[in-house]
């Protein structure tokens, strides 16, 4: 034993809702599938994703800010219903 630890480095994502760093097990991700947002909870949907905090105060911003065509490079306004849904149903989930 040499006394050392590995600990094991922890990925960090930005929010583009509030723009703040977190832990990515702490962000939902988020993928364009044609012209809608389609949350990703378990990160293997194909292609460019955007993260942001499960809760509907961080989507409204996001929103707001239009960075989800920007951050998911995308042509036009993209349809965040499902996603919404998606972010009601999690925030209601959690304590």
């Amino acid at each position: 034993m040499s006394g050392r630890t590995q600990a094991r480095a922890c990925p960090e994502r930005t929010c583009v809702g509030c723009r703040e760093r977190a832990a990515k097990n702490d962000l939902l991700r988020i993928v364009a599938v044609g012209d809608e947002c389609v949350p990703d909870p378990r990160g293997t949907l194909p292609g460019r994703g955007a993260y942001v905090h499960p809760a509907v105060v961080c989507l409204d911003q996001a929103v707001r800010r239009r960075a989800f065509p920007r951050a998911l490079r995308s042509a036009g306004a993209l349809d965040t219903a499902e996603l919404r849904k998606a972010v009601a149903v999690e925030a209601g989930a959690t304590p």
